[in-house]
């Protein structure tokens, strides 16, 4: 019992019931018990009557008042193992309507059953697993170039995005003011579309960016170039990029091999990086 009043996990109610029976337990009269430990006096005759009718069985609470439960525990593992183990006819997943008659539960309970559970067959992600042998090296490489770059070289996260909407708005915008944003018209014009490539230093966080109006290989290779040209000459290029097959169109890796200097291009499967193209080495 004193235990159960010192111990963090026990409920205040639990822990009050604990130190009045403890404080009785040293012969004080209920009056005195009332003022230790905070409480009214008829409180401790309470507590004092049913630990001497139950001893510690009489410290619980007593069940609440109300309809039982009407959904037994078994229906509810029938609920959760049907979610997680099977699937309707003619479906590809479980809805309230379709699992109610199956159990002959209401949809609010099934509802209710799922959201205490976190299952939720409605949603459903997707994933993608490498084939290729080599794939951890590959990322180990990788990887290594962003928490560990070489010296004496730039470390390059390069992207695009493409089908960007190039909008002007059909009026000047009126500038913000203290207590006014800037507003603008809703009304605009259409000028296309537009593609932004990207190239994030991944030690300092600058970007060497171009916009293109498609994301061919030639406007790629195009990009690459002015990464050439932006980055000091003494200094080694990493370009990691996803595995767009843009990136390694025979145009970009005829490029590649055709620079004076040795060139690296290896061709990366998987969702973390195409291929590292080290650009230029000293």
């Amino acid at each position: 019992m004193a235990r159960w009043a010192r111990r963090r996990k026990s409920s205040q109610a639990l822990a009050l019931r604990c130190r009045i029976i403890l404080a009785c337990g040293e012969g004080l009269d209920n009056k005195t018990v009332a003022e230790r430990v905070g409480c009214s006096a008829n409180t401790v005759t309470k507590w004092r009557a049913r630990f001497l009718d139950a001893r510690l069985d009489g410290l619980t609470e007593d069940p609440r008042p109300g309809r039982p439960a009407t959904v037994t525990a078994e229906q509810v593992e029938d609920v959760v193992v049907a979610t997680l183990e099977a699937t309707p006819a003619n479906a590809t997943h479980w809805s309230r309507s379709k699992m109610a008659e199956r159990t002959g539960l209401s949809a609010s309970t099934i509802g209710r059953i799922w959201k205490t559970f976190g299952l939720k067959p409605h949603r459903s992600d997707g994933f993608k697993l490498s084939n290729d042998p080599l794939f951890v090296d590959k990322v180990y490489d990788i990887v290594g170039l962003y928490l560990d770059p070489p010296e004496s070289a730039v470390v390059l996260s390069v992207d695009e995005k493409s089908q960007v909407q190039a909008l002007s708005r059909s009026q000047p915008a009126f500038p913000m003011m203290p207590g006014m944003p800037e507003k603008r018209t809703h009304d605009y014009f259409r000028h296309g579309v537009t593609s932004l490539f990207a190239a994030m230093n991944v030690q300092d966080g600058t970007v060497i960016a171009s916009t293109h109006r498609r994301h061919r290989a030639v406007e790629f290779k195009q990009f690459l170039q002015k990464i050439d040209q932006n980055v000091p000459n003494d200094l080694d290029v990493h370009v990691i990029c996803d595995n767009y097959s843009t990136h390694k169109h025979p145009t970009v890796t005829t490029w590649l091999h055709a620079e004076p200097s040795p060139v690296l291009c290896r061709s990366y499967a998987g969702a973390i990086a195409g291929w590292d193209g080290v650009l230029r080495s000293a």
